[in-house]
């Protein structure tokens, strides 16, 4: 008997008892590689004795306080530390709790932008299919992540809309260039601008690699050029979400670096803390807060354990290790090892349809033909399998289903802590090529 809510209550969750780099041990004595850094987020691995040290510290000296009155040494210096050199205009830093409440922070920011500055009439926001942007009201009404809008789709806020994802395994067409896909996603994104009406338009949403909901998807060169210039032209501003691929995880602190383009919000989160505390951060570029400064002069927005001091202090030793160790320079190195890796093990496999991703954030997706990249049948659960038969063979992947549309299609994340070595990402590509291989021959079989 558990007092606990798990996420299902059909069926009991495995249970950890200690954590050590890489390595999670479990109730029974099994050893399981945190191959996925459980959704993305154990950066540094379990147990950085740094770290550690810095929240064991801040307990002592300060635990609590509430940001109506004071600041604190860790808050500060954590916002310095990721926003000192001021990366792409972005200037300043809320923290929050969560990545969820990141990105609802990103929607009332951007919503009081355009107030300050008076547009009250900006009361939209627009998104694309296939994503996910938080748990919240708000931020569930802006994903499109299918299955977890369902339960709520009658009582969602209104005034959020959807487009295509750039997803190219999926949705480019085979003889469709790159510059021919982007061009088709600008002007259907122009087109619901004009659908919505532009003046009504507050801000475009995406997340720069896709995370969970599709599996790692990287845009094509030039996509978020063109949908900066979309959002430009209409005065919209741009909301990165980076809640699970920014903050190092494809191999520069931000993903939008790979892009080419800054946004004006951004939310990060996972990377940020490594899980050493629950933490995000809404971003905030110049452009914004001058407009804030210039109206009201504050923010509308706040909670009761924003820039909670240990969660700071634990986030600021995280992001010191990984500037000091020089570890953007391993996701990149390793990165490359685990892509090729997999490559090598798993490009031919008859059910492994796509091998994607950047850095150490990579997905692969799972067909029952990869000649006509058809789907299982969702019915048979293949990621769910695929996750089973790993913990089997010592290895922690992040299963989905609903890959293509929110109803078909399968994929696991593989996103292992920087930290990784070169011995641990064989190990991992191994195991991960064993699980896949006994999970679809089983199906197979059955």
């Amino acid at each position: 008997m558990t007092y606990v809510l798990h996420r299902s209550l059909k069926s009991d969750p495995e249970y950890a008892v200690a954590g050590n780099g890489i390595m999670l041990t479990l109730q029974d004595g099994r050893q399981i590689i945190d191959a996925a850094g459980g959704a993305a987020v154990s950066c540094l691995g379990h147990g950085h004795p740094r770290v550690v040290d810095a929240i064991t510290r801040q307990a002592k000296l300060l635990d609590y306080v509430h940001t109506m009155f004071v600041t604190s040494d860790p808050a500060e210096a954590l916002a310095e530390e990721i926003l000192g050199n001021e990366p792409g205009g972005l200037t300043h830093a809320f923290f929050t709790s969560s990545g969820s409440e990141a990105m609802e922070s990103a929607l009332k920011m951007a919503r009081q932008y355009h107030v300050e500055r008076g547009e009250p009439q900006r009361v939209h926001y627009i998104s694309r299919r296939q994503s996910y942007h938080g748990n919240n009201f708000g931020t569930m009404a802006l994903s499109g992540h299918v299955a977890r809008r369902a339960p709520y789709e009658a009582i969602l806020p209104t005034g959020f809309s959807q487009v295509s994802p750039c997803f190219p395994y999926r949705y480019q067409g085979e003889s469709e260039s790159d510059n021919a896909y982007v061009a088709r996603l600008a002007a259907e994104l122009e087109a619901e601008f004009q659908r919505i009406g532009p003046e009504r338009v507050i801000a475009f949403a995406a997340e720069t690699v896709v995370g969970a909901t599709a599996g790692c998807v990287v845009p094509v060169p030039g996509y978020f050029k063109a949908m900066r210039e979309v959002c430009d032209r209409h005065g919209a501003l741009l909301i990165l979400d980076e809640v699970m691929c920014g903050m190092g995880r494809t191999g520069t602190c931000h993903a939008w670096e790979q892009e080419g383009v800054a946004p004006d919000l951004q939310a990060v989160a996972k990377g940020l803390g490594g899980g050493y505390a629950p933490v995000g951060a809404l971003l905030v570029s110049r452009k914004v807060i001058d407009a804030v400064a210039a109206g009201s002069g504050a923010f509308v927005h706040g909670h009761t354990y924003q820039a909670h001091p240990i969660a700071c202090a634990a986030a600021l030793e995280v992001q010191r290790i990984i500037r000091e160790e020089a570890l953007l320079d391993n996701v990149k190195v390793r990165g490359e090892q685990l892509r090729a890796g997999l490559i090598a093990a798993l490009g031919r496999h008859p059910h492994v349809g796509d091998i994607r991703g950047r850095g150490l954030f990579l997905a692969l997706e799972f067909v029952a033909d990869r000649g006509t990249r058809t789907p299982f049948a969702s019915s048979i659960g293949v990621a769910a399998r695929i996750k089973a038969t790993g913990l089997a063979n010592g290895i922690a992947l992040y299963p989905n289903g609903g890959t293509i549309d929110g109803r078909r299609g399968d994929h696991v994340v593989i996103a292992p802590p920087y930290t990784v070595s070169e011995s641990q990402v064989d190990d991992i590509v191994e195991r991960v090529a064993a699980a896949i291989s006994s999970a679809t021959v089983d199906h197979v079989r059955s």
